[in-house]
């Protein structure tokens, strides 16, 4: 639920008072033109899984609030996007009077959606699982996806592109696992490997997106 009354609320539970201008900036950003697959759409899809896990998070306002603020920065032509939305999210807890502890917890789960990143702890595991679920969705679900991924790298030409497509995907498909957590696991591992597998296929076989290049 991405709306402004639960934006309040997650701050009531904390203690804190939630600023409805951060909110306002958040959407703001998540809807920003260059973007086609990192979007409030995402952030819905992120809240709707997490939902699911809510009874198992020993914090989950924590998670939920790392949720929106993991992609607020997001430019692919910068290798920085989750630094910098980690130190916003810590920004904004600060001033709300969160404890140091909290913000430091907070900003170390936006930190660990970056893709080099790997879990120091069981929610961070669940923060990077959750922000790769998209590869377990539904085969149309996945095809719209990478359509979207697409389309956030139009500026790069169809064969560098392709060649870095393959790369990342060659890369989580040599992974023992692509999820860190039982839950994640049991419940998209296969179905990832299959949509990886299956766009890897259709790469190698020069089939190319129309619309872009």
């Amino acid at each position: 639920m991405s709306n402004l009354a639960r934006w309040k609320q997650i701050f009531e539970e904390l203690g804190l008072a939630g600023d409805p201008e951060v909110h306002a900036e958040l959407r703001r950003h998540y809807s920003e033109p260059s973007r086609a697959y990192h979007t409030l759409h995402h952030v819905s899809e992120c809240l709707d899984l997490f939902e699911q896990i809510r009874p198992m998070l020993a914090r989950p306002q924590e998670i939920e609030l790392a949720i929106w603020f993991h992609d607020a920065h997001y430019d692919v032509r910068r290798a920085d996007n989750e630094l910098r939305s980690a130190e916003w999210a810590r920004t904004v807890l600060t001033v709300a009077g969160a404890s140091a502890a909290l913000v430091e917890r907070v900003y170390d789960l936006v930190l660990a959606t970056a893709p080099e990143a790997e879990p120091a702890c069981e929610e961070e595991a669940v923060m990077a699982d959750m922000v790769l679920a998209i590869l377990g969705s539904r085969p149309a679900r996945y095809a719209e996806y990478e359509r979207q991924l697409r389309q956030e790298y139009r500026h790069v030409p169809q064969s560098l592109y392709q060649s870095m497509r393959k790369k990342a995907i060659r890369d989580l498909l040599e992974r023992p696992r692509i999820y860190y957590t039982d839950w994640f696991k049991q419940r998209f591992e296969t179905q990832a490997r299959a949509n990886l597998q299956r766009s890897l296929r259709r790469m190698s076989g020069v089939v190319l997106v129309s619309g872009f290049g």
